[in-house]
């Protein structure tokens, strides 16, 4: 086992985007965040319309150990992410949402387990605050996912957590560009173990996770973890073809032994439209797919910085 630093400075990372509502909150709380080692905050700003870099502006000016990297616009949660871990400093990373609804005080729980020898401690939602439609959506999306999954991510496990740098290395040297961070955690292997915990209601403000970008991150995950959607379009080619080689037999069996062809319009549109369908979802998963290929040759930067302040300055 690697022998672990008795005083190892934590970097925390934390997403922002439109948080000003409930940053005062979370500022007070890692003010008074006692873990008893030396720790390094870094906001990110994720193309914020409100005032959020006013306010970390304002609290970089008070405290040495805050920071923010303010992104040109707004790339996405994931990316977000992604540039706290490229700009982060520290032994150990912490991934932390700015909504509190992971709360800082378990940081200590992920530190000792860090001590006790794991490389990465993720949070493990075992209650959730929301709505039931977005419980029940997480909770299929999850199982779903690991059923599915080519690597044996988690359920109910996002991105908070504490990783040790070398885990942070390997992720930040993945150069994909629809990034799944709690997928690429769990790729690069080390030891990994979850703390389980009841997630709270947001503080304040609204949750920026709509429907449509849940939904754009549960395609991210399937699609980068899997290729289960693909073994699904040639099922569904077999099928069809099987189910219209059944009907062909059907047809010959009733002209020459029934002496009775099938007729019917209702019978020929079906089958057509059973068959038009099957194409244009097998064709959709392969566009999705062939979309993520075009997006990863074009090789842009994964994310644009429009300024930075506190140590980053630095």
């Amino acid at each position: 086992m690697t022998e672990r630093k008795r005083q190892p400075e934590l970097g925390l990372v934390i997403p922002c985007y439109n948080e000003e509502e409930v940053l005062p909150k979370l500022i007070g709380a890692l003010d008074e965040l006692a873990l008893g080692l030396p720790m390094s905050v870094l906001f990110v700003d994720d193309g914020s319309t409100d005032g959020t870099s006013s306010l970390i502006l304002e609290a970089c000016r008070v405290r040495s150990r805050f920071a923010l990297l303010a992104l040109s616009r707004n790339f996405g949660h994931q990316t977000a992410v992604t540039a706290g871990l490229r700009h982060a400093r520290g032994d150990i990373i912490a991934v932390i949402d700015a909504d509190m609804q992971d709360p800082p005080e378990l940081l200590a729980e992920f530190v000792e387990k860090w001590r006790a020898g794991y490389d990465v401690v993720y949070g493990i939602r075992t209650g959730r605050k929301e709505s039931w439609p977005l419980r029940a959506a997480y909770h299929l999306f999850y199982r779903l996912l690991r059923r599915v999954s080519d690597i044996d991510i988690p359920e109910d496990a996002g991105d908070f957590a504490l990783m040790d740098r070398k885990v942070v290395d390997v992720i930040n040297a993945m150069p994909e560009h629809n990034r799944f961070v709690r997928g690429l955690r769990k790729w690069a292997g080390f030891r990994q173990t979850g703390v389980p915990y009841t997630r709270p209601r947001r503080q304040a403000g609204r949750s920026k996770y709509n429907m449509h970008r849940l939904t754009r991150l549960a395609f991210d995950g399937l699609l980068s973890f899997s290729s289960a959607p693909l073994r699904l379009s040639a099922w569904l080619g077999v099928t069809a073809a099987v189910l219209g080689f059944c009907y062909l037999v059907f047809a010959i069996f009733a002209h020459f032994l029934a002496d009775t062809t099938p007729e019917g319009w209702t019978s020929t549109m079906a089958v057509i439209l059973l068959l038009g369908g099957i194409q244009l979802v097998v064709l959709g998963i392969i566009g999705e797919y062939v979309g993520r290929i075009f997006e990863e040759v074009k090789n842009r930067p994964h994310f644009v910085v429009r300024s930075v302040a506190g140590w980053l300055e630095d």
